[in-house]
């Protein structure tokens, strides 16, 4: 009996191109879905002639892998994952692997890893990014977990993911819920820049009058230059984009935008461990917000504002909107890497900064021509605390703050909504402040709960309480930090 290298549960979109790619570079797929016409269908479609075998139970997937045997999940994210690994346990021998390739919490990632191992079994939370086409031609994997599975799934994994400069855009991540964490990042940065350039787009749209091709026709040219990524890309072609009565379909889409919680999983890990990330949070609360379609367009009609129409050179404050874009994406990028630094010390993960640049130059959704720069910065510095403190990126946004801070400007002087942009610039500005009022704030705090505050003029860490109306008494609340 010839036994695959590797089985897959899952055969939506991602689950069946992934199998495709698995098996053209050589290595044999088991496939199971939980529908069993999905398996015939693959099978004696798309599949046909291909060294893909089909199965039609838990059991018999298993008993068609070679050992260890390596399973991987592309199903929805949550209980689904939990059930099928219960369902696989029975049919498992110690040392074979599960592999968790969905959209999965990390925390869930931490609690499945966990559990998997204490019986006996290994596994591996793998972030995979770059979509349908990704997943067929070459994704972004970023593996954490069970560091003893890593050379078993390694040859398969490097060997599908997408390559650039001959580099594998996968490698070990981490243990625990790392690859997931990362892939949560990625994907907190993913709705950052789509935000940034919906933004964009508003301003040429609303304050400029563009047209779309006029806009297909600079963010083609923009992506020719330092702001070259596949969102760029894909936004030229969309905003090109006709109808089938020959009008731009861009236009006839509903302004509601989904989400998948990704970026809300960012957030939240970011509150945790009281990272600022200020960029990705207002992206997405600009989807929350974008989603109350039918209360917005009752507001507009009683809810008056300036009239969004820009005076002066076109020409200059497109130049303007560029640099503002391209010094928003730093600060986005910034704000996502100082989460991995805070996260890695919390969970104890030994990540390699320079390294997920590097998985993230291909593939993905976030690709784009500055990642390497990001690799170099990491190479340069290990200890980087913050990417605007390197000097090219620090020289970048310098260069681009004054076309930055007129944009913002003018988007507030016409009320043209720019979340993204505008938290970016604030951000820029309280990073770069030695003294920001918080010393108030912590006055506040001590007026009316007693929670003290440090002093200047003396050694950090000591804590000081004033009784500031003559009626509080000298008794202060414990210092803690949330």
């Amino acid at each position: 009996m010839n036994c695959a290298d590797i089985g897959l549960i899952g055969l939506a979109v991602m689950g069946e191109n992934l199998v495709m790619n698995i098996e053209s570079k050589g290595f044999s797929v088991a496939v199971y879905n939980r529908s069993s016409d999905k398996v015939k269908n693959f099978v004696e479609g798309r599949a046909k002639g291909k060294n893909i075998i089909g199965t039609y139970s838990i059991e018999e997937l298993i008993n068609n892998l070679k050992k260890p045997r390596k399973v991987m999940l592309m199903v929805k994210a949550g209980n689904s994952v939990d059930g099928l690994i219960e369902q696989l346990i029975p049919f498992l021998e110690k040392g074979d692997i599960i592999i968790d390739g969905g959209n999965s919490y990390f925390k869930d990632t931490i609690r499945r890893n966990k559990y998997v191992e204490d019986l006996g079994f290994l596994f591996i939370g793998a972030g995979v990014s770059g979509g349908e086409e990704g997943a067929l031609k070459g994704p972004s994997i970023m593996p954490g977990g069970s560091l003893e599975a890593w050379p078993f799934v390694k040859p398969i994994f490097q060997a599908i993911s997408a390559k650039v400069d001959n580099r594998a855009c996968c490698d070990w991540v981490g243990e625990g819920g790392a690859g997931h964490f990362v892939k949560m990042v990625h994907n907190g940065i993913e709705y950052g820049d789509m935000q940034l350039i919906c933004e964009v787009y508003q301003l040429m749209r609303d304050s400029l009058e563009m047209t779309s091709e006029e806009m297909h026709d600079v963010f083609k040219l923009w992506n020719e230059g330092d702001l070259n990524s596949y969102l760029i890309e894909i936004t030229s072609e969309i905003l090109n984009y006709k109808d089938e009565d020959g009008d731009v379909l861009l236009d006839k889409i509903l302004d509601s935008a989904g989400q998948k919680g990704t970026g809300k999983w960012t957030s939240m890990a970011a509150l945790d461990e009281g990272n600022p990330l200020t960029l990705i949070s207002e992206a997405v609360f600009a989807r929350c917000l974008s989603a109350m379609k039918d209360e917005r367009v009752e507001a507009s009609k009683v809810i008056l504002g300036p009239d969004a129409k820009f005076q002066g050179d076109k020409n200059a404050f497109l130049e303007d909107i560029k640099n503002a874009l391209y010094a928003s994406k730093i600060v986005s990028y910034a704000q996502g890497y100082t989460l991995l630094m805070s996260a890695a010390k919390t969970y104890n993960w030994k990540l390699n900064f320079g390294e997920i640049a590097l998985m993230w130059r291909g593939g993905c959704i976030i690709r784009s021509i500055f990642l390497g720069k990001i690799k170099e910065a990491y190479d340069k510095n290990p200890k980087l605390t913050n990417l605007l403190l390197d000097p090219f990126f620090q020289g970048k946004v310098e260069e681009a703050q004054a076309g930055f801070r007129r944009v913002v400007s003018s988007a507030v002087l016409n009320g043209i909504p720019i979340p993204t942009l505008s938290t970016a610039l604030s951000y820029f500005d309280s990073y770069r402040c030695a003294k920001l009022p918080a010393n108030l704030l912590q006055a506040q705090r001590d007026y009316f709960g007693a929670h003290t505050y440090e002093r200047t003029d003396k050694p950090r860490g000591e804590f000081f309480h004033t009784n500031w109306n003559g009626r509080g008494g000298t008794t202060a609340s414990t210092t803690y930090k949330v």
